[in-house]
């Protein structure tokens, strides 16, 4: 990707961080080469603060991080555009983007993944998700068939709680085998549109 960083007399280009999935515009920063860098090197936004004269990780201090899903610069090779999925509220006084809209998504599987894919790589101490992708594709997979026997076996009685919960359990589950494969389910969505077109 080339982008244009010497356009402007501080080396500094504008960010429009957009969410992923609901392509609301979350907010507006600006980066240098070396932010950019360390977006591309970390998966988290990471602006150059001019407030602060350095590199800044939005969710730093938060803990609201938004995960990098895409990056394009556009034609004048001077702004960037980078989709992302935001780890709570973007905006440091609490709202969903720094313009104060609210940015639901329409379901809650999108916000889920993102939670799923910040699990990737963590302490397995940490969290129950962490663990499961220590102990790697083949534990992944095999939870992800106990699901589904659990939700079959379910299916063929009328409690809707426990039906629900296995429900609940194997799609969880197949998020965790989709991230532990490298995928999103935005590429399974892209196969079912086009089997869909067909």
């Amino acid at each position: 990707m080339q982008v244009n960083f010497d356009k402007y007399a501080d080396g500094l280009v504008p960010a429009i961080v957009q969410d992923a999935d609901t392509l609301r515009v979350l907010m507006l920063g600006f980066m240098n080469a070396p932010a950019l860098a360390a977006t591309a090197q970390s998966g988290k936004v990471t602006f150059f603060s001019r407030s602060k004269g350095r590199l800044w990780t939005k969710g730093e201090e938060s803990g609201h991080f938004l995960l990098v899903r895409d990056i394009k610069v556009d034609c004048d090779a001077d702004t960037l555009l980078i989709k992302a999925h935001p780890q709570g509220p973007t905006c440091h006084t609490g709202a969903d983007t720094c313009w104060g809209e609210e940015n639901k998504a329409g379901d809650f599987l999108s916000y889920l993944e993102g939670v799923v894919a910040s699990r990737k790589g963590a302490s397995p101490d940490s969290s129950y998700t962490a663990s499961l992708f220590a102990k790697g594709i083949n534990k992944v997979a095999q939870k992800v068939g106990e699901e589904a026997v659990e939700l079959v076996i379910e299916a063929k009685d009328d409690n809707k709680s426990l039906f629900l919960g296995e429900a609940a359990d194997l799609m969880f589950h197949y998020l965790v085998l989709l991230q532990a494969k490298g995928y999103q389910l935005e590429d399974v969505i892209s196969v079912l549109k086009q089997r869909h077109a067909k």
